[in-house]
């Protein structure tokens, strides 16, 4: 089943609009159309349906043959406000190819999505971060970037190393990296 993210989904991803945890941040981040659940399972350790069943039924995520009109998040309108705004229009699914630029991040990548890309990123994180913090645990990510020949395994270093920064250095980080990981890595297939 493949996913696609609600204006939800895409609010959450915010820099500074955390309300769901890093699973579901990753997971979230992960729905871009292109990524099957099945495909996405291992990194969840098996749990990827669950999660994902779970934000779908929270509004964040929506299948990918669902229409467009329902990809647009709900909103509440207060029962203070002497009228309701006019409805938006319905938001096409935002998926990402190519080359991606966004408007949220104060640097905005516009090269073209790679593993050697995203492998030399995660090095300068390593280095940057844990070098002289912990050199043991700086070597493990050396290793396991070094072993990482493919998306997957690459999404697997990533994600240990995004569950280390975020120890170290706190959710808002961590979800930086994130979205910078998600700019950088290629499309599957």
């Amino acid at each position: 089943m493949q996913l696609l993210k609600t204006d939800k989904a895409r609010t959450e991803l915010q820099i500074g609009n955390r309300t769901l945890g890093q699973r579901e941040r990753a997971m979230l981040i992960l729905a871009d159309g292109r990524n099957t659940v099945e495909a996405i399972n291992y990194l969840f350790h098996g749990d990827a349906m669950r999660l994902a069943t779970h934000l779908m039924q929270s509004g964040y995520l929506v299948p990918q043959d669902e229409p467009a009109s329902v990809v647009k998040a709900p909103r509440a309108t207060p029962k203070s406000a002497p009228a309701p705004a006019p409805a938006p229009q319905p938001v096409a699914p935002q998926v990402l190819t190519g080359n991606v630029t966004t408007a949220s991040s104060a640097d905005s990548f516009e090269g073209k999505r790679s593993l050697a890309t995203t492998r030399m990123f995660l090095f300068d994180i390593c280095e940057r971060m844990f070098v002289r913090r912990d050199p043991a645990r700086a070597d493990a990510f050396r290793e396991a970037l070094r072993n990482a020949k493919d998306r997957d395994t690459m999404l697997a270093a990533a994600r240990d190393m995004i569950i280390a920064v975020e120890e170290i250095a706190g959710h808002e980080r961590a979800d930086s990296i994130s979205e910078r990981i998600a700019m950088l890595l290629p499309p599957e297939g």
